[in-house]
């Protein structure tokens, strides 16, 4: 047994992947949940599951204490709970932040700190620097988010570092891609149907993460002597706004597909729009003032240099070999 491990937002798309990547790894896994999350993708009998409320520290404290009764603590916990789309902005920051910081501060609270504790934050954080000269982000630039998204977790990541002597890790992922992921899914469902639409007419530079390389670094890390540093993650390669949709359309079996590049101004107005008319029904609109910041970025390389150096993370997937594995677990479970 490697120790045990708490994995929260364990119903998402990377948190179920990273609960059954610490269960071939040997770990003792452990699935933070809300009360109404779906437990699909949970029900193997050598799972765990814990109720976790982040939003009210006096819920938390009490589900906590009950856990470090019988188990007094988990040995690594990987935080990937948060949200990506909110029907009110201010959501963000009460989820990506206030609720980061209430779970951490009831760990320390209780004496549950961890030997590691792992958080996963974004490459938004940076925001859209370097678009005239497309250097990749590193390290030594300052974030400038320019989202709500981006700055939700940039507020979470000053907050884990200001604590002194706390053994955290922050991996900025780039676009996360993989099975049951949503919104790469909805890109390939448009192929099918003989559409791809791309944003802006200027050159756009695109970096992408198979979710098995993500977990590759994420577990790496906890098996590092490495502690209170920050990595982005891609597969070290960078793309053209075509190579996603172009491989998609290959594994398809090269169907008929109308390319529509898509004027940013026009692209703002259907997202502003698009969120306007989402504000009176009540949900969150996968096209927003948000999302079109997103998609206007034209810069999203970044230095993997100190990955591959501290931890050893070699890339398994290119692009091309994710895509493939991704639209063949599609077909197989009848998503294509």
């Amino acid at each position: 047994m490697n120790g045990s491990v708490l994995v929260t937002g364990a119903s998402g798309f990377i948190g179920n992947f990273l609960i059954k990547e610490a269960l071939k790894r040997g770990y003792d896994v452990w699935a933070g949940v809300r009360a109404t999350s779906s437990l699909e993708g949970l029900q193997a009998t050598n799972i765990n599951l814990i109720e976790l409320d982040f939003a009210h520290p006096a819920t938390l404290k009490v589900q906590l204490s009950d856990f470090k009764e019988t188990n007094r603590k988990w040995n690594y916990i990987i935080h990937t709970a948060g949200v990506t789309k909110c029907k009110n902005k201010n959501d963000f920051d009460k989820v990506n932040y206030t609720g980061t910081k209430n779970f951490i501060e009831t760990l320390n609270l209780l004496g549950m700190t961890p030997d590691k504790f792992i958080y996963l934050s974004s490459l938004s954080v940076f925001g859209p620097i370097h678009e005239k000269g497309l250097e990749p982000i590193s390290e030594e630039d300052a974030p400038k988010p320019n989202t709500a998204y981006g700055l939700s977790k940039l507020h979470a990541e000053e907050y884990i570092q200001s604590l002194p002597d706390f053994p955290y890790l922050i991996y900025r992922p780039t676009g996360v891609y993989g099975p049951r992921e949503k919104d790469y899914f909805l890109m390939a469902k448009s192929i099918q149907k003989h559409v791809d639409f791309a944003a802006g007419l200027r050159k756009q530079l695109l970096t992408f993460i198979y979710v098995a390389d993500l977990a590759q670094a994420i577990f790496l890390g906890i098996q590092k002597d490495v502690c209170r540093k920050s990595y982005f993650v891609s597969d070290g390669n960078v793309y053209s706004s075509r190579d996603f949709s172009d491989l998609i359309q290959k594994e398809l079996g090269n169907p008929f597909v109308i390319h529509i590049k898509c004027p940013l101004i026009i692209l703002k107005v259907i997202s502003l729009c698009a969120e306007f008319f989402a504000s009176y029904s009540g949900k969150s609109s996968t096209l927003n003032g948000d999302k079109y910041k997103i998609m206007k970025q034209r810069n999203w390389q970044c230095d993997i240099a100190p990955l591959v150096n501290d931890l050893g993370y070699t890339p398994q997937y290119h692009l091309e070999k994710g895509v493939k594995q991704v639209i063949d677990w599609y077909k197989k479970e009848g998503w294509l």
